[in-house]
């Protein structure tokens, strides 16, 4: 409605121009001249609004890098045209002025074309060459975290947006979703099921309400002949901000250049529950380890229990004393020793080796999550001990 009132009033102050220039005088030899001069000005207004129509989407970065050019180029050839005015020939007084007018228009064109082009070239650094001149909408946080293509695959970074934990703004890069519709439009049909994941967890997160996220159409002279991978690093150092990934390359590329990082699996790893030395806890295992008398056991979030003395227990739920915790950025692994059986498990076909055992009826065990339907048994002697879900001892 408002652009409509505006070229409504563009048109109307356009014609009102054209009647002054009619009713001016200058135009006074015939009467068809002034007649197609306001026909030319009505015309002009009309391109000038289709013209606009036809770009709806514009760059404020280049609308004011194109302004800011413009006024600095008038600024200089002013201030050059009073320093230049003494060097120019003296003669009559019609003589001196055309010539000073005529060198200030060739002046101006080239100052205009120098500073707007300038601009525009340096159009992404503009707030230090203007620094209280920005056109910027508020943002949410303090730094911006910037996708990378695995951890929008990966899916997890919905699941914690959603805690509302995190307010800073996310930010999505043009070319990381080119890369998304690659792999979706891929003719492997894993790498196809990836790609279309990943497509629905960003549209999963557009539409989450109180969650800022951008889709950015930044284009450095960095990327230039760059991958994907170091044009994500270059993006987040302009716009210092985070990146948010799971690539462990990808993690170790940016730390080297100084980027901050933020890895999913690390903050997966960083909310487990803790489990010391001593502790006890139920845990079923699964299948015999490495050495002769290990077995093998997952908890719910997927952590590797390796059993002392649990061989011989391969199908039963039993309680273990944590010994000692491995953590690293791939994962942590607990080290326990057998204590006692609470439950051996119903239907399930043991197999002393590397391979895990094959569920026939409640347990259902993978190389990584093990999901139960049965509920726990209580230990004996009356004690109570930590299970993989829990977080409290007794």
């Amino acid at each position: 409605m408002g652009l409509l009132i505006l070229r409504s009033l563009f048109i109307l102050v356009s014609s009102g121009v054209g009647v002054y220039v009619l009713n001016s005088g200058v135009l006074s030899g015939t009467e068809s001249a002034g007649f197609w001069a306001f026909a030319g000005i009505f015309f002009l207004a009309i391109l000038v609004i289709v013209g606009d129509m036809l770009i709806p989407k514009k760059r404020v970065d280049w609308i004011s890098s194109i302004y800011f050019g413009l006024l600095i180029g008038l600024l200089l050839t002013a201030a050059l045209g009073f320093a230049i005015t003494p060097l120019l020939p003296q003669g009559s007084e019609h003589l001196a002025q055309q010539s000073r007018v005529n060198t200030m228009l060739v002046i101006g064109v080239v100052l205009c074309y120098i500073c707007t082009s300038f601009l525009l070239q340096t159009r992404d650094d503009f707030r230090f060459i203007i620094p209280y001149v920005e056109f910027r909408k508020n943002l949410k946080g303090n730094r911006p975290l910037v996708l990378d293509t695995s951890v929008v695959i990966d899916g997890r970074i919905a699941d914690v947006m959603e805690t509302m934990i995190i307010d800073s703004r996310l930010i999505m890069p043009r070319f990381a979703i080119n890369e998304l519709q690659r792999i979706a439009d891929s003719s492997d049909r894993n790498r196809r099921t990836r790609g279309r994941r990943g497509l629905d967890i960003l549209n999963r997160l557009q539409k989450m309400k109180g969650i800022d996220i951008q889709i950015d159409d930044t284009d450095l002279p960095e990327f230039r002949g760059q991958p994907v991978d170091l044009k994500l690093v270059a993006l987040v150092k302009h716009l210092e901000g985070k990146l948010v990934t799971n690539d462990y390359n990808l993690n170790k590329v940016a730390k080297i250049q100084g980027v901050d990082v933020i890895n999913l699996n690390d903050l997966a790893n960083a909310m487990k529950p803790v489990f010391l030395p001593g502790e006890k806890l139920d845990v079923d295992i699964v299948k015999s380890g490495e050495e002769a008398s290990q077995g093998i056991g997952y908890l719910d979030d997927g952590t590797m229990v390796v059993v002392d003395n649990g061989r011989e227990h391969v199908g039963e739920r039993v309680v273990v004393t944590v010994t000692s915790v491995l953590q690293t950025s791939a994962g942590r692994m607990i080290f326990g020793r057998y204590e006692f059986t609470t439950k051996k498990l119903a239907g399930t076909t043991i197999i002393h080796d590397s391979t895990a055992v094959v569920p026939t009826t409640s347990t259902n065990v993978t190389a990584n999550t093990k999901t139960e339907t049965s509920s726990p048994t209580a230990p004996q002697n009356g004690k109570n001990y930590r299970t993989g879900n829990s977080n409290k001892q007794k």
